[in-house]
């Protein structure tokens, strides 16, 4: 399991309310009184897989170290509508300051950890894994990544330095050099970083083979149908691990795990385009 970084999180959130807050929160300061404490609480409004507890709850401290933050569920936890996550106590005006800011955090993580967990489930009981990618929102992929782990799916390369990914525009400038792009680029990315797994995408059956006999560890099978997908796993003949990729939807993900020989399945919708969860902030009593 991917661990928060709560160094770049702080950044983040000191970021966050500075947009947000600016000189100061001016309707709670003109509204409510200094000295007013409540007692509130985080609940769910929907089925979900909760991410981003710790996070939130780092939110308000920033606003107001003397809030009391209680979490009622862990992240990971499945919960139903109506479920109560949190219980916060400490000054009204501070804690509605901080209230949007956390829920922002909380709603998006959970989104994507709820997201990750319907595609996860779409594998169950196969051998093929689904993971994410790097279309994340920029300065947020630690977080983004844990949720998606939250959610049981798992995490391809964190960014361009801890795998090697020969992709098209890759092989097609490669392939300015002349014939044998792939088998170049996977013997020069080699000697050059002998210690990273290198993954080559591959849009035809020739790249495919070109790959595997290169010795990539990887090939991702870029935008094929089953029937192409099918006819990869016979030509790769288990040389390579072979990622699925490019317009999976969450219904075609069975087929294609029943295909037999597809490792993984990456999904760019995991980060890139899910619903943030509905969770509210209500006072108790």
């Amino acid at each position: 399991m991917i661990e928060i970084d709560f160094k770049r999180v702080d950044i983040l959130i000191e970021l966050a309310l500075e947009e947000d807050v600016r000189e100061g929160d001016a309707t709670s300061l003109s509204v409510i009184p200094a000295d007013l404490e409540i007692s509130t609480r985080l609940v769910a409004r929907e089925d979900s897989v909760v991410a981003g507890l710790p996070v939130a709850e780092r939110v308000f401290k920033a606003v107001d170290s003397a809030i009391v933050f209680t979490s009622v569920v862990s992240d990971g936890s499945h919960v139903s509508p109506g479920a109560v996550l949190a219980e916060i106590r400490g000054n009204a005006a501070k804690l509605l300051t901080a209230e949007r800011t956390a829920l922002n955090f909380l709603q998006r993580l959970s989104g994507v950890a709820t997201a990750s967990a319907k595609y996860a489930k779409a594998v169950e009981g196969t051998e093929t894994v689904i993971l994410d990618t790097r279309k994340t929102t920029p300065a947020w992929r630690n977080l983004e990544k844990y949720a998606v782990a939250l959610g049981g799916s798992s995490n391809h390369r964190m960014g361009l330095y801890d795998r090697i990914m020969i992709k098209d525009n890759h092989r097609e400038l490669a392939g300015l050099d002349g014939e044998k792009g792939i088998t170049r680029s996977v013997k020069k990315a080699r000697e050059m970083f002998p210690l990273l797994e290198i993954e080559v995408e591959a849009d035809t059956i020739d790249e495919v083979r070109e790959a595997a006999d290169a010795g990539a560890d990887y090939i991702l099978l870029d935008n094929m149908s089953n029937n192409k997908m099918t006819e990869s796993v016979n030509v790769n003949a288990g040389r390579a691990k072979l990622e699925a990729s490019g317009g999976i939807t969450l219904e075609r993900i069975p087929s294609i795990a029943a295909i037999g020989g597809i490792d993984f399945i990456s999904v760019g919708a995991l980060t890139h385009s899910v619903k943030a969860v509905d969770i509210s902030m209500e006072e108790c009593g």
